[in-house]
């Protein structure tokens, strides 16, 4: 149990420079302190003691302001960074290593409505591996982001992510894809360092360079067409002869 604390504790402090001492960590850390609750919450609740789960989980929430159901299966070195705002829901799934920051929340979308149906039903996602979730990022249903993969500040993301890719916005789109060797460098708030690159002027630059195109084409049949004698065509009838067949009738 002691190792797993210090485990815990020194992952933090690998991700956060502002972290100057194991001590620190132990007491001035709300998402250290969360975590610890929920570790304790949880034993209860795989126990079946549902009501002193709930207990203890209410009071970390007052304590840290981060709610994290004792129903939630969380990995190892889990770190919440800053933390109010925080939500993960019961049936969320979180591997190992995995840092989110404030505001977050691991959701479902399933309706209230006939709730007894969806008890022990998975309603909310799985961050795989080493996942990184910037602050305000709202991850709903039961998705699964995969390994590595890095959901930027306010991002909304209600369908699956891949490994090893960086997506925002809403809903939430791929903008790198990573290597698996460079997806191991730890990139704050889950935001790449230098520009982004924009889908939406990705889009507009792609049409209009199918506009260009389409634009030249036309210019060379309006080319070819300007070739051929005039006669050849008529403006109201198409082609001669068309206007004379069309009289005789």
């Amino acid at each position: 149990m002691f190792k797993i604390v210090r485990d815990e504790i020194d992952s933090m402090m690998q991700r956060d420079p502002a972290a100057r001492s194991r001590l620190e960590v132990l007491f001035c850390y709300p998402g250290f302190h969360a975590l610890v609750l929920y570790r304790l919450a949880h034993k209860c609740w795989s126990l079946k003691f549902w009501f002193l789960a709930r207990l203890i989980s209410q009071f970390a929430r007052f304590a840290t302001g981060i709610e994290i159901h004792p129903g939630a299966k969380i990995g190892k070195r889990l770190f919440i960074d800053h933390g109010v705002g925080v939500v993960i829901g019961e049936t969320a799934e979180i591997g190992d290593d995995v840092t989110l920051y404030h505001d977050v929340t691991l959701g479902g979308v399933t309706p209230s409505i006939d709730s007894d149906s969806q008890r022990d039903h998975k309603r909310h996602p799985t961050l795989s591996d080493g996942v990184i979730v910037g602050s305000g990022a709202q991850i709903v249903g039961p998705i699964t982001v995969g390994a590595g993969a890095r959901v930027g500040a306010n991002a909304v993301a209600t369908k699956d992510v891949p490994s090893h890719v960086t997506v925002v916005g809403i809903p939430a789109q791929i903008v790198v894809r990573e290597s698996t060797s460079d997806s191991g460098e730890f990139c704050p708030y889950g935001m790449p360092l230098g520009d982004l690159p924009d889908p939406v002027a990705r889009s507009l630059e792609g049409l209009i360079d199918h506009v260009t195109l389409l634009q030249a084409r036309i210019e060379e049949l309006e080319q070819q067409l300007t070739g051929r004698p005039k006669e050849t065509l008529d403006p109201k009838f198409g082609r001669e002869g068309d206007s004379q067949s069309s009289l005789d009738v």
